[in-house]
């Protein structure tokens, strides 16, 4: 299924995207607005009916817990962080939906399943002194009204259970970081390709720092090597979008 025209998906830089859904939602996906590549501010953002964190690195949490705040998006996370949410957000978190890999709520018209993901997810306490742990890593396969499957992988390597995530959930569109370093590279992220039989893909978490070196060009080179010239690479700059009118 081609990336539908009722359908917009906007980067932001790293792994942070908004999907907009031919039933008018938004969804923001590791909403760190303030990475070095965004061209728009967290308190510019005026809608979010569905918000999603793939794991507690303050570079996917970012702006999360003050979007939440003031916007009050419905929040399916996994349990951990559900947990600690309850404690800081208005109505004890009334909107977060606690959940864990494998299991799928329907929420604003939408389906969402979490997967897994093959990384870490600690970060600092605020005072600096010990660790935050908010769960472990996952991912999300997001079904929009019309059917079309968004995958948005967060921070993994390529696993071998992605053949899972296709045989279990068919993504149309899959994100995949490509960065390396923290993450996989574009030829391992080629191999997430092939393990799930997506025909587009959009490469995140890249760009950002001089760590986060590979790049889409990288990727399509990869693709090719794969015998999978065939799948398009989506790769808006910051601010720009896929689908749409």
């Amino acid at each position: 299924m081609a990336i539908p025209t009722d359908t917009t998906i906007t980067s932001y830089g790293h792994s942070c995207v908004e999907i907009r859904t031919p039933g008018g939602k938004v969804v923001l996906v590791d909403p760190w607005f303030g990475n070095p590549r965004s061209p728009m501010a967290a308190d510019a953002v005026v809608t979010c009916d569905v918000l999603l964190v793939t794991h507690g690195h303050d570079d996917h949490f970012g702006d999360a817990l003050t979007l939440a705040s003031r916007l009050r998006p419905i929040w399916p996370c996994i349990h951990e962080m559900s947990l600690w949410l309850a404690r800081r957000l208005p109505g004890g978190g009334d909107a977060v939906i606690g959940m864990n890999k494998g299991g799928t709520v329907e929420v604003a018209g939408l389906r969402v399943t979490m997967t897994g993901a093959d990384h870490s997810a600690g970060d600092w306490n605020p005072g600096g002194e010990t660790t935050l742990y908010l769960g472990e890593p996952a991912g999300f396969v997001i079904e929009l009204e019309s059917g079309y499957r968004i995958y948005h992988a967060g921070d993994t390597q390529v696993f071998g259970d992605m053949a899972l995530i296709r045989e279990l959930h068919r993504p149309d569109l899959a994100m995949l970081p490509i960065g390396g370093h923290f993450t996989m590279d574009p030829t391992a992220a080629a191999l997430a390709v092939e393990l799930l039989g997506v025909p587009d893909v959009m490469p995140i978490h890249y760009g950002t720092f001089p760590l986060l070196a590979g790049t889409p060009v990288q990727l399509a080179a990869a693709l090719d090597a794969r015998g999978l010239g065939d799948v398009t690479v989506h790769a808006p700059e910051p601010g720009g979008s896929i689908g749409g009118e």
